[in-house]
């Protein structure tokens, strides 16, 4: 039988081989773990037991645009020493195969008595791409330092996760959430093995970083995976409302007219790089390459995640929900369009676009200079893009559920990138804070004494949060709107940047892609 392990040759072998830890590479010894699915061998890297390329579905070329089919129990045990490939994307960090449904897992110790509480992260990349093979998620510390086990996924992407087929082919009804059911077939493997790798199936907390927490909001509001995990933690990643399926379907004969293709049946035979190169396909409702999300399917998602109201599903996840400062100065580079050449005669017009919300753009500069008079152009326009397309949904998310009466403790991450101190607190910064990597390639908080203050003091929160304590600051309530501010000295406020959610809360705000 053809494994994954057969695959690794050449180029890819040599790209996962200098993925893989030092540690890892010249283990003193090995780790096994047995349940009723099979077995696995890990290593043990400074007394922390690490199984990576852990499989929890099959091979996805056997079920393209399909639901994911569970792995067949194994008598043979399987080596749990090395990542797994990536998710099919374009520009991929590293190797990609459609066998991606691995999941990673770092752990104090697999005792089933010890049920250590159970954090598991989903990537960023919005839904098009990226891969917990980054060095920045990788979780030893949170799993030494908070004595939890850590549990990383990946998971399929863009087309291959997200190309809405169901109104053109039967056959492809629940093609639209493939890549959520990826992620719901993850958490059933882990409520059913966990334990045996020293964590508690009842206690499992997911969190994700931008498109990691949108994928998760939409979880929460997922029939399929209610009771799969007990709380939740996103990280400048909203999903208020899901892609339409009208407009899931025209993107979906975008992509098919880019590849000069009329029967979906025909996407079965072409090679992963020509769906790859299709994802260039201009999207037919909004400016840029055409967009793949969660789709309003009547299948798997029967309502929108935060539209009319929050999901009563999720009501009854504690939920932490986090922004940073200046989330767009990570998306945006200042020597390059929109804002190459920027001036206040067209700051109006270069940032209107890129609010992501029908509001007059000079009303929004004239109340920003009149806020930060000694700001430049660019300020404002990072400023106010934050503020607009950035932070306005979970502005939504955090006041949904306070009409509902449930708790939401929301955090907005202050600490400039002491790497990169032009960028400010941009978005990503929190994923090193968080896991603790402070030292990874890519990372840009730096080592020293003020990251790793605020590195512990989010790590605090989100342990905290996963035993089902509070994570240390109020609830988000309508009449306080209490915010920690995490920084070097972190403190919790009240409704911080008040006039910003005053303005933008003039307009309706619709999730970009719906």
């Amino acid at each position: 039988m053809t494994t994954r392990r057969t695959i690794l040759t050449g180029t890819a072998a040599a790209t996962l081989a200098a993925l893989l830890p030092a540690a890892t590479r010249a283990a003193a010894r090995d780790t096994l773990v047995r349940t009723s699915a099979g077995a696995w061998r890990g290593t043990v890297e400074d007394g922390l037991h690490v199984f990576r390329g852990v499989r929890y579905g099959q091979d996805t070329r056997t079920t393209r645009f399909q639901p994911p089919r569970a792995p067949l129990p194994a008598r043979a045990i399987a080596d749990a020493t090395r990542f797994a490939l990536s998710a099919p994307q374009a520009k991929a960090p590293n190797a990609v195969s459609e066998d991606c449904l691995f999941l990673n897992i770092w752990t104090p110790g697999p005792d089933a008595r010890a049920k250590r509480p159970v954090l598991l992260y989903i990537h960023g990349g919005a839904y098009a791409n990226g891969s917990v093979v980054d060095p920045q998620n990788d979780g030893r510390h949170l799993a030494a330092g908070g004595d939890a086990v850590v549990v990383t996924v990946n998971h399929r992407l863009n087309a291959f996760g997200y190309l809405y087929l169901a109104r053109l082919s039967e056959r492809f009804a629940d093609s639209g959430n493939a890549g959520q059911l990826d992620l719901i077939l993850a958490l059933r493997w882990v409520r059913d093995n966990i334990a045996a790798f020293g964590g508690d199936p009842a206690q499992v907390m997911v969190f994700g970083q931008s498109g990691g927490g949108a994928k998760i909001a939409t979880l929460m509001g997922t029939p399929a995976a209610a009771g799969l995990f007990r709380a939740a933690a996103t990280m400048s990643g909203q999903q208020v409302t899901a892609s339409g399926p009208q407009n899931a379907t025209r993107r979906a004969r975008a992509y098919l007219d880019q590849l000069k293709v009329s029967d979906p049946e025909a996407l079965l035979d072409l090679p992963m790089e020509r769906l790859l190169d299709a994802l260039s396909a201009h999207d037919p409702i909004q400016t840029g390459g055409v967009y793949f999300g969660p789709v309003l399917d009547d299948r798997a998602l029967l309502r929108h995640p935060f539209w009319p109201d929050a999901h009563p599903q999720s009501n009854g996840i504690p939920l932490i929900l986090g922004n940073t400062h200046d989330e767009t100065r990570g998306f945006f580079d200042s020597a390059r369009a929109p804002l190459l050449g920027l001036d206040w005669s067209n700051l109006a017009d270069r940032m209107g676009p890129e609010l992501r919300v029908d509001i007059l753009p000079e009303t929004v500069v004239a109340a920003y200079r009149g806020w930060m008079p000694a700001a430049s152009p660019a300020d404002i326009f990072f400023a106010a893009t934050t503020a607009g397309r950035s932070w306005r949904g979970q502005i939504e998310e955090a006041e949904a559920r306070a009409r509902a009466g449930v708790p939401a403790w929301v955090y907005q991450l202050d600490f400039p990138a002491p790497l990169a101190p032009a960028k400010g607190a941009f978005h990503t910064l929190d994923i090193a804070l968080v896991f603790g990597t402070l030292d990874a390639p890519g990372s840009l908080t730096g080592t020293g004494p003020d990251a790793r203050r605020v590195s512990a003091a989010m790590q605090a929160a989100f342990l905290a949060h996963a035993r089902g304590h509070s994570p240390g600051w109020p609830a988000y309530t309508l009449d306080r709107r209490t915010t920690m501010l995490f920084d070097a000295r972190s403190r919790p406020v009240e409704d911080p940047r008040r006039d910003q959610r005053l303005l933008f809360a003039k307009v309706p705000y619709i999730q970009p892609g719906s």
